[in-house]
């Protein structure tokens, strides 16, 4: 309305405003104006000073302060609504709600399953059936749902990592309109096309029928990453946009594969703009750690970029035997090798000095890569070493030329031709050969087969069965031009050519720069793709038999997860998108990780434009709707007071009232006005809440703002209790919800805390508060419910929920930590147990680690004892949880019949650990104490 989001649930009471004149004025002539008599005697009266006089028309001011109290009745009344959520379809037929599920849609997740759930509850008002249609995961057949079942299938959605499939869902919602005529269309999109829908105003015709509304726009366009490239001096990646808007500023992470952060680079979106660049400057080996770039504050796995071996920048040592030509450097086999590989490795090139010199040089800095242009006879002792160096993993790469063709050398793929016809052991041509085939087994078999490639001299390879299979190159004539094999975990790798142009023209096309490319990129490549090939050749492993399991995957919001079941093995030199079947993540052995992501190179996000599509359409409000009618109650209650005190005043009461009355009156008057102001949200004492605190020993939970969490916080605190009340001689009450900056701590045993990724973080003076509460025999169960996403592999990224938790615990004066041990009280406190589960159990259980040494010369410790802090991941409330009738509220993962007890008896254990603290600890002492006694 006028621009603002206010709307109205009554908008026909706004036509009341028409009656304000009429009301004008009445006040305006009320009170009358005094009636004239002509009486003579009144010359006497003249005389007389009136005490008191009275206004012929009411004052204008008072009169504006009811026209504004009547105004203000009427908008109460119309029940105005700020940020009202999207209006439905006008049709009266079942809404079809589609829902735009890939990765843009996860920065604003929350704001779209509010602005969903409003138009399921004005579908339920209206008595229509609702379907949902998400746009990542499309089912087969979608049905009408009831309001409660749409609300729990809403409840169940989660974005997914990639592209939504919008051409499937909107065939799905024309064939139910088929069936349903009647039926409207809404579709919530996140507005982003990444083109995987082909032609999207054929993918959105359904909408275009009967009644529709597209809810889009009204929230920061998303952000992602893609394009990384590790150059010279810099890693630099892309950051994108969908469409130009104002200009933004952010920041990039650079963390490793254990989840620390390496470094973080600006960007800067200029007004308009939709790509800018971060560019990280790091020394070369700090890059070759980079695993993944994040954008901080981006919630979506478009916002993330991994990054495996291939990106990598290698080191690369170039040792030449040919004689060094100060004269025509730029004919050197070296300088075409530095031209090719400098934008893609870093180089370390030797020219000067002896060639085997060199070699141990770089063997001794552990140089991954090594190139040998025309490097002929090897001393057997250098030879070993390259074979160890090659067996390790490294990769030798050597060049042939006069020196090579007539050297007595094994280290080599193929068995090279001595003597005979070929003088020297190399072959010439009267016409130059062309390059003919670049065979399957080779790491070229993704490459175009070039024209412009001519060899007019090589060395030749002694024929024999594996020939074949070793070579990775051949010339028209079938002689090989690159031949290659697998050495323990590295390769050996001969172009049969020189590295200048004396015996082809190979150096001077794009070719030979990517055939350097994949060559060197062996080093990083696992020995064994397919375990257990018997058949497979002695060069490197036919693709199609080689697949990589998924290791780590990414969920819509960035976050790492286990892989689920749908999630399948890629082959090896898979370059596709991810989808739902190879979903982003890592694949592969931890020595050989493959990164799929979710956008590529050449993917650039648009803005889909709905106005030129000609459809109707509705901004997303960020906000959740408000709804004012109270508030303008409220002002009219006030504004009704100040009225009354106005003609109190006009009427002259308050010059009649004297002393003590008046006093009274404008006491009366703040009590008035205290009544009329809005209920304040906190407690009616503090006295009242320490007396609900302490008239019972009660459990206490910390409320989190989140209503889902709390519920099942106060739900599982108050299940625990009730289970502990059957078991023990502990009789708890009603478990309390604290807020952590206005509440007293002092009065529980312990505080459970379920973490949340978007908990803020207490200010200081809240987390000296709690600092104090666990110093004087306090102890809070610090739950990050995540023990399903996190990963148990060492140095895996943490979770949203463990950061989170980390950094809260950094402003806090916390003990040293470790797992529960098997002896801890805590497993013996009631019940005999192992583990601590909950709803999951992956989670580890942290506490405070005991001092080293016997326990019975440990010094006494604050608490009797009791750790202050207990961790876990493994949602102990959610398994407590029951309903008012007993029954569980939420379902138990892997759901083990026994997980739910042993959970209970995990909360009462914790129970009786924090209440008796270490007494059964001390029985140690027991024989000590009665032979002290005498007995």
């Amino acid at each position: 309305m006028f621009g603002l989001p206010l709307a109205f649930s009554a908008p026909l009471l706004l036509s009341a405003f028409l009656a304000l004149p009429l009301l004008w004025y009445v006040l305006r002539v009320v009170p009358p104006k005094p009636r004239t008599l002509a009486f003579p005697p009144t010359r006497l009266l003249f005389d007389i000073k009136p005490k008191e006089e009275s206004a012929a028309r009411t004052p204008w001011w008072l009169t504006a302060l009811r026209m504004l109290l009547a105004a203000l009745v009427i908008l109460a009344a119309a029940g105005p609504i700020w940020n009202p959520p999207a209006a439905g379809p006008t049709s009266e037929g079942p809404l079809l709600l589609v829902i735009d599920q890939g990765w843009p849609a996860a920065g604003q997740w929350e704001a779209r399953m509010s602005a969903a759930g409003a138009l399921i509850d004005e579908a339920a008002n209206a008595g229509r059936g609702i379907a949902l249609i998400p746009t990542g995961d499309v089912p087969r057949d979608a049905t009408l749902l009831t309001p409660a079942a749409a609300r729990d299938r809403l409840r169940s959605l989660q974005p997914v990592p990639y592209a939504p499939a919008r051409a499937e869902a909107f065939a799905l919602a024309a064939k139910m309109r088929a069936g349903e005529p009647q039926a409207g269309i809404v579709f919530l999109s996140d507005g982003v096309d990444m083109g995987a829908d082909g032609d999207l105003a054929a993918a959105l015709a359904p909408l275009k029928e009967g009644s529709s509304l597209v809810v889009s726009g009204g929230a920061a366009a998303p952000l992602a990453l893609a394009s990384p490239e590790n150059g010279a001096d810099a890693l630099t990646v892309k950051v994108l946009r969908p469409a130009g808007g104002a200009p933004r500023a952010g920041r990039v992470e650079a963390k490793d594969m254990r989840g620390l952060t390496l470094a973080d680079a600006p960007f800067t979106l200029p007004e308009g703009a939709s790509a800018s660049e971060a560019r990280f400057t790091l020394p070369v080996e700090i890059r070759n750690e980079i695993a993944r770039l994040d954008i901080v504050g981006e919630s979506s796995a478009g916002a993330v970029q991994l990054i495996d071996k291939s990106w990598r920048r290698r080191t690369v040592g170039i040792v030449s035997g040919t004689s060094t030509d100060t004269g025509q450097p730029l004919l050197a086999p070296t300088y075409y090798l530095t031209r090719a590989l400098a934008p893609y490795a870093d180089l370390r090139v030797a020219e000067t000095g002896s060639a085997i010199e060199n070699i141990n040089h770089f063997l001794e800095q552990r140089v991954p890569v090594l190139l040998l242009p025309d490097v002929g006879t090897i001393p057997p002792a250098t030879r070993a070493r390259l074979a160890q160096f090659v067996e390790n993993g490294g990769v030798l790469v050597r060049f042939a030329g006069p020196r090579l063709a007539n050297a007595q050398d094994d280290l080599l793929p193929v068995k090279l031709r001595r003597g005979g016809r070929v003088l020297g052991g190399s072959l010439s041509w009267e016409t130059p050969q062309p390059l003919g085939a670049l065979t399957p087994e080779g790491p070229f078999r993704d490459m175009k087969v070039p024209t412009d490639v001519s060899v007019n001299r090589q060395v030749l390879a002694e024929p024999d069965s594996a020939l074949g299979e070793h070579t990775w190159a051949a010339l028209s004539d079938g002689t090989p031009l690159v031949t290659g094999t697998r050495m323990g975990k590295g390769a050996l790798v001969l172009f049969h050519v020189t590295a200048d142009t004396s015996w082809s023209n190979l150096p001077l096309s794009g070719t030979f720069v990517d055939m350097l490319r994949r060559v060197i990129a062996l080093s990083d490549a696992p020995p064994a793709l397919e375990a257990g090939a018997a058949d497979a050749p002695r060069g490197l492993e036919r693709p199609e038999i080689a697949t990589l399991a998924p290791s780590r995957v990414l969920d819509g919001f960035g976050a790492f997860h286990p892989p689920g079941p749908m999630a399948r093995a890629i082959p090896a030199d898979f370059t596709g998108r991810a989808g739902a079947d190879h979903p982003p993540g890592f694949y592969g052995p931890p020595d050989g990780l493959v990164a799929v992501n979710v956008l590529l190179p050449a993917d650039a996000p648009k803005a889909i434009d709905f106005s030129a599509l000609g459809l109707r359409t509705e901004p997303l409000q960020e906000s959740t709707p408000r709804d004012l009618a109270g508030l303008a109650l409220i002002a009219a209650m006030v504004l009704l007071l100040l009225d009354t005190l106005a003609v109190f005043y006009l009427a002259g009461g308050l010059t009649r009232l004297g002393g003590k009355r008046a006093t009274a009156t404008a006491l009366m008057g703040l009590a008035l006005l205290a009544a009329a102001a809005p209920p304040s949200p906190a407690r009616a004492s503090d006295d009242a809440f320490a007396l609900q605190a302490t008239g019972q020993t009660r459990f206490a939970f910390v409320v989190t703002g989140d209503p889902e969490v709390d519920d099942i916080s106060r739900a599982g605190l108050s299940g625990l209790a009730t289970f502990v009340g059957q078991r023990t001689a502990l009789q708890a009450g009603e478990a309390m919800g604290v807020d952590l900056a206005k509440d007293e701590l002092t009065f529980f045993p312990f505080i459970y805390w379920p973490i949340l990724p978007n908990t803020p973080v207490p200010p200081p003076a809240v987390l000296a508060k709690l600092d104090a509460y666990m110093k004087q025999g306090g102890t809070v169960i610090f739950d990050t419910r995540d023990a399903i996403e996190a990963s148990n592999v060492p140095g895996a990224p943490l979770t949203p929920a463990a950061a989170k938790l980390r950094q809260i615990l950094s402003g806090l004066d916390i003990p040293e930590l470790a797992p529960v041990p098997r002896d801890h009280v805590l497993t013996k406190a009631f019940y005999l147990l192992k583990d601590f589960p909950g709803r999951y159990t992956g989670g580890t259980t942290w506490v405070e680690a005991l001092p080293p040494g016997d326990d019975t010369d440990r010094p006494a410790r604050a608490g009797d004892g009791v750790s202050p802090v207990i961790i876990t991941s493994n949602d102990l409330a959610g398994a407590w949880a029951v309903t008012r009738s007993g029954e569980p509220m939420l379902p138990l993962t892997p759901g083990e019949p026994r997980q739910r007890e042993l959970a209970f008896r995990a909360g009462a254990n914790m129970a009786m650990y924090v209440l008796t603290g270490n007494y059964k600890a001390d029985q140690v002492h027991v024989p000590a104490l009665l032979e002290r006694l005498g007995q």
